[in-house]
């Protein structure tokens, strides 16, 4: 059961994490393009900047799942390490469940804010509902909840080095 869980995070944080490096370059892709039409030929493309924030949006909600997998996101280091073993589970259990709340309550409000706003559409691409702009908090906060029970199953601590 331990093993197949943490197959699926794998694979769903690496998947979410892809979709963010392809939100990256979207954006940056965009933001070339914009440079080009506004500086060099003297034509702005205005639709490409409502686009460069919704793939921003969606990589850092994207993204956040890797970081809480490595233990980056939520971290009592100073408690950790004076800490016995048998007390550094509770601290992993009590940090995954206050995490698990906050991406619950985000989850939950992102998908009742996605539904509400989907009545708008983008500026500047008229066509495009809001819906999907806001749907990355659902989404990521999804992804984000498998990589916490995930890191909380199997803790990846990678501790900054100290200077010597």
């Amino acid at each position: 059961m331990k093993k197949t869980f943490l197959q699926i995070e794998r694979w769903t944080t690496g998947a979410a994490m892809a979709a963010a490096c392809l939100m990256l370059a979207i954006a940056s892709s965009l933001g070339m393009f914009q440079i080009l039409m506004r500086f060099v030929l003297e034509q702005p493309a205005e639709w490409t900047e409502v686009l460069i924030r919704f793939s921003l949006i969606w990589m850092v909600f994207l993204a956040i799942p890797a970081a809480f997998r490595q233990g980056a996101m939520v971290s009592v280091d100073v408690l950790y390490r004076w800490s016995p073993p048998a007390l550094r589970r509770v601290l992993d259990a009590v940090v995954s469940l206050a995490a698990l709340a906050l991406i619950a309550v985000i989850v939950w409000f992102g998908w009742d804010y996605a539904k509400r706003g989907g009545v708008q559409t983008m500026a500047g691409l008229e066509s495009v509902s809001m819906f999907w702009a806001y749907l990355a908090l659902p989404v990521g906060g999804l992804f984000s909840a498998v990589g916490i029970i995930g890191n909380w199953v199997d803790p990846q601590r990678q501790e900054l080095e100290t200077a010597q």
